[in-house]
């Protein structure tokens, strides 16, 4: 029997981030897909504050909040480490990953999801989060080291999901032209090694949101 289940969504970059860490371990996990429009009876019993996903459950304890569990299979079982054994370079790992969940994050959901005014807003101050994400990775091919790590994990949104979600939406913002630093450090993501095989089909994100923009666009006709 296994003693850790994972409750996510296969396309979900938060239950992505979980899935990594464990794979980086070498832990075996029973995943269950959840729908989001009608949550199981077991993602509400164990994430009853936010009933979000993803929800990791070790020997029958719940832990919640992707980089939270994360950080938590990272102390808890053998392998590579994910948060760097420096504590200087783990509080600077802690930076970053807390940099993409609350500041760059609620910025790429209305820039990319939002209309008029508001998007054009969002695009403005996406594009001054991605210079100070680039004055961060300049001369670096990761955000701590040459090390595929924690920060990068918590970056998984803007490396790989963001590119597929705007050719989707047919509005592409980030260029290689504007974002040549980021524009690199998204290419050194998408090849790397510890991740590479473990990412979600590209085709599948894309025809999800194609068919959510697609659906957005009907409904206001």
């Amino acid at each position: 029997m296994v003693g850790v289940k994972l409750l996510g969504v296969s396309l979900s970059p938060f239950s992505r981030r979980v899935e990594w860490a464990l794979k980086i371990k070498g832990v075996e996990y029973e995943f269950v897909e959840e729908d989001l429009q009608n949550k199981s009876p077991l993602l509400l019993e164990y994430n009853p504050i936010h009933k979000k996903i993803p929800v990791l459950i070790h020997n029958g304890k719940p832990i919640c909040e992707s980089m939270v569990i994360v950080e938590y299979i990272d102390e808890t079982f053998e392998g590579p480490s994910i948060l760097p054994k420096d504590p200087y370079d783990r509080a600077i790992a802690r930076f970053w990953a807390k940099f993409f969940d609350d500041k760059c994050m609620p910025v790429v959901g209305k820039a990319i999801f939002g209309s008029g005014e508001e998007s054009d807003k969002a695009k403005e101050e996406l594009g001054d989060l991605i210079k100070i994400l680039e004055n961060e990775l300049k001369d670096k091919k990761y955000f701590v080291g040459d090390k595929f790590g924690f920060a990068d994990m918590a970056g998984n949104l803007m490396a790989y999901w963001m590119g597929i979600i705007e050719e989707a939406s047919a509005n592409i913002f980030v260029t290689n032209e504007k974002f040549p630093i980021f524009c690199n450090w998204r290419n050194e993501y998408i090849n790397c090694s510890t991740i590479k095989e473990y990412l979600p089909p590209r085709d599948e994100i894309l025809a999800l949101f194609k068919a959510r923009f697609e659906a957005a666009a009907a409904a206001q006709k």
